[in-house]
């Protein structure tokens, strides 16, 4: 089994603790195929309060799946205790924000989307629901260009604009 952290990068404007609210929280991923290399096209996700038992009661995870190519049996699961908020200090750099442990899958992208919440830096306004949804736009070349949704709101407590702006992410072997 391998482990695998999921990095965010944005640039926080007065807010920090941008974080997934509950444990059921929707983790959108595409996931490769360790065996064979297959990547569905369709996203996948995965949660805390979701466990499946593995094959030969050898424990369970998150989420199991039988790779339509090759037949293997994969499997993913979260490791709740490694989720981490990002915060204003992390802003413009990468930070794990949760790891996977993995076993047979590798996970190659990450779709955010609903259920952020985060609160302001200076007033602690909590902002739940934030949505920072993938967008695709056609570039000239007709080439599918991703690009993340900017989130903004306006914090009465400081009378200050507040944003996550040009969300990226990525994954590293932990």
């Amino acid at each position: 089994m391998v482990k695998f952290g999921l990095q965010f990068k944005a640039t926080l404007e007065n807010v920090t603790d941008v974080r997934p609210l509950g444990d059921d929280f929707r983790w959108f991923l595409k996931l490769k195929c360790g065996n064979c290399g297959e990547i569905p096209d369709k996203w996948q996700y995965v949660t805390l309060v979701e466990s499946v038992p593995l094959k030969g009661g050898r424990g369970s995870a998150s989420m199991v799946q039988k790779c339509k190519l090759c037949s293997r049996e994969n499997s993913i699961d979260i490791l709740g205790d490694t989720i981490t908020p990002y915060n204003a200090e992390n802003s413009e750099t990468f930070k794990t924000m949760v790891q996977f442990e993995c076993r047979g899958l590798e996970p190659v992208d990450f779709q955010p989307q609903a259920g952020f919440a985060a609160e302001g830096a200076e007033s602690g306004t909590p902002f739940p629901e934030i949505n920072l949804l993938e967008k695709f736009f056609l570039s000239l070349m007709f080439l599918k260009t991703k690009t993340f949704q900017d989130w903004t709101d306006y914090d009465e407590k400081i009378s200050e604009s507040v944003g996550i702006y040009e969300v990226t992410h990525q994954f590293i072997k932990c």
